[in-house]
């Protein structure tokens, strides 16, 4: 299925050109039949030639109804573009011109009606050269638009427009089966048995019975489909679709159905601006913004020359590359209301606070492109969901995980870390090493595993601390005060091995609870208690001299065999009962295990 819009100024035969083609009424209120006149958007469909069916969304010609144009035309590849041949050009023509060119329609067939009413020569002519020279084009070679003369009324040239409308859908760029569902809703109404449904364009993507979506962020799934009135249970864009919802659904024209966890929903987008053909800056403060179905205020802050911040009334499902149309609808008659294309180059823009921010962030954006590269450039990091979900797919693989980091921001952090470690080392001689934690406050990394794929030789992991791989002064990379301490108080203990030395003698070799922490970490003290400090091992030979006492034995037996006070002995002893060397008989003697 292919499906095309209708543009052109109120009163030039797009609904009767429709009805003509397809047999189907397009105006579905009775007072747009009453007065002929279009005010809603309208829906029809036909084969054509080929077999290729092809529906139209007829959309309002009055300037009242700018805003409605705009719901039909946003989501669709084409157009067909109305002239009356007895009129020519008019405003509506040029501002629905304007607005599909700012919107980036390119594809399309001009059609000149009321053939039988004047010579459509001369209305073909000047609204053929202002089509062609806005890029409109119908097939892909590009060149002049293609233009037929018609009448709705005898039908005149209906045949030779329904070939025409064959070679420009045949032409048409075919969509993305497997892209991310966005479905623009144009209209939505409630079913007695049903519930819920919502129809709109899907220009890409597939739609199927039992599919869950998201709607403003809440779960829906697909319990019924649609399209051009016969059910299905799948459909792959371009297509016309309805859709049968169920969960806590509150659809309304302008909201959007989409993947879960494809889209970034915003209400804040920084985007490139681009003045419309015949419109002159600066911008208004205060806008709507259009893209798909919806129109939304938005407070325009200017960045630079073509950079500047949207604010939405609320959040979007957008992806960088989007097209948004920006229009005044405070302007009077017969002043141009479509003002600019803002395309659309981060969904999560960062916060300007610093004084200047905002003109480093205009040259930023000035060379910014709609890619994952020009994200992380910004971001420095990000994970692949966001990166899909912000519409830019990461090219290369991630540094660890899911995570992705911008090079130059990688090779910085590669070069910081080293530095990092000697400076924690030379503020905590103390400490073993430095913890992940502690490197990835300082780096400001979100995720533990960035500081581990950071670690290169000679610096390594191990217990979740970085260790630099260099001996310090002392003894097991204590420092040198700390290591000299420990030897002489281990010479002390080497005759006498289980008289732990007093307080005092701590304290006059300069072993604090830091440094005597510090040492037991590096495995060259025991600490058996608080205040009670052994030779590595002494544990073990300890439970030997008591394995070979008459058992069971007491506190005093054991005392005597180690020679050794009872403030040396009882910790000891409970040391030795945790550690499975022994065990209490009762609550006097223990046995060696």
């Amino acid at each position: 299925m292919h499906v095309l819009a209708t543009a052109g100024h109120v009163d030039h035969g797009k609904s009767t050109l429709v009805r003509a083609l397809t047999g189907m009424e397009p105006d579905r209120l009775a007072e747009e039949r009453r007065r002929g006149l279009t005010i809603e958007l309208g829906y029809a469909w036909t084969s054509l030639p080929s077999g290729e069916r092809v529906a139209f969304v007829d959309v309002p010609g009055h300037e009242r109804f700018l805003g409605t144009m705009l719901a039909g035309v946003g989501p669709v590849p084409a157009v067909m573009f109305v002239v009356a041949a007895d009129e020519g050009w008019m405003p509506q023509s040029e501002e629905h011109l304007v607005a599909l060119r700012t919107l980036g329609v390119r594809h399309g067939l001009l059609v000149v009606t009321r053939a039988d009413l004047a010579d459509p020569g001369p209305a073909a002519k000047d609204a053929g050269g202002r089509l062609t020279e806005a890029g409109l084009r119908t097939g892909p070679a590009g060149g002049a638009v293609e233009t037929l003369a018609v009448s709705g009324r005898t039908g005149e040239g209906l045949d030779a427009l329904r070939a025409a409308l064959d070679r420009l859908v045949a032409a048409l760029p075919a969509p993305d089966p497997e892209a991310p569902v966005r479905l623009w809703i144009d209209r939505a109404f409630s079913v007695r048995g049903s519930g819920t449904v919502v129809t709109g364009t899907l220009p890409a993507g597939r739609v199927e019975v039992g599919d869950e979506l998201e709607l403003d962020g809440e779960p829906v799934r697909v319990r019924g489909l649609e399209s051009l009135k016969e059910q299905a249970e799948s459909v792959s864009g371009v297509a016309r679709v309805a859709l049968n919802l169920r969960g806590r659904v509150a659809g309304e024209r302008g909201h959007a159905l989409v993947t879960p966890g494809a889209w970034t929903a915003t209400g804040l987008a920084d985007v490139r601006v681009t003045m419309a053909e015949g419109a002159r800056g600066p911008l208004p403060g205060r806008l709507t913004a259009h893209i798909g179905s919806v129109s939304v205020p938005c407070e325009v802050r200017p960045l630079g020359p073509e950079a500047a911040r949207l604010r939405l009334a609320r959040p979007l499902p957008l992806h960088v590359g989007d097209t948004l149309l920006l229009r005044d609808p405070g302007r009077g008659q017969g002043e141009l209301r479509v003002l600019a294309r803002a395309t659309v180059l981060d969904v999560r823009p960062p916060e300007l606070r610093r004084r200047g921010a905002a003109r480093e962030r205009a040259k930023a954006l000035a060379e910014a492109s709609a890619d994952a590269a020009s994200l992380l450039r910004t971001h420095l990091l990000l994970r692949e969901r966001e990166l899909v979900a912000m519409g830019s797919p990461p090219p290369g693989r991630p540094v660890t995980g899911d995570w992705h980091a911008d090079p130059g921001h990688w090779t910085n952090l590669l070069a910081r870390l080293p530095e990092v470690v000697r400076r924690h080392a030379d503020a905590h001689p103390l400490e073993p090493a430095m913890p992940l934690e502690a490197a990835r406050h300082e780096l400001g990394l979100p995720d533990r595993r960035l500081v581990t794929a950071l670690v290169r030789p000679p610096l390594t992991v191990a217990d979740g601390r970085i260790t630099t791989g260099r001996t310090a002064a002392g003894e097991a990379g204590l420092p040198a005060p700390v290591a000299g301490a420990v030897r002489t108080l281990l010479a002390g203990l080497s005759s006498t091995p289980f008289q732990a030395p007093e307080a005092g003698r701590l304290a006059e070799l300069g072993l604090g609870p830091r440094e005597i922490a510090a040492a037991v970490r590096a495995g060259a003290l025991l600490r058996v208690a608080d205040g009670v400090v052994l030779a590595p091992g002494a544990d073990a030979r300890a439970a030997a001299v008591l394995a070979r006492l008459p058992q069971p034995f007491t506190v005093s037996q054991a005392r005597s065999a180690l020679g050794t006070s009872r403030r040396v002995a009882v910790p000891l002893l409970e040391h030795l009962d945790r550690r499975g060397f022994t065990e209490r008989v009762d609550d006097v003697h223990r046995r060696s295990v």
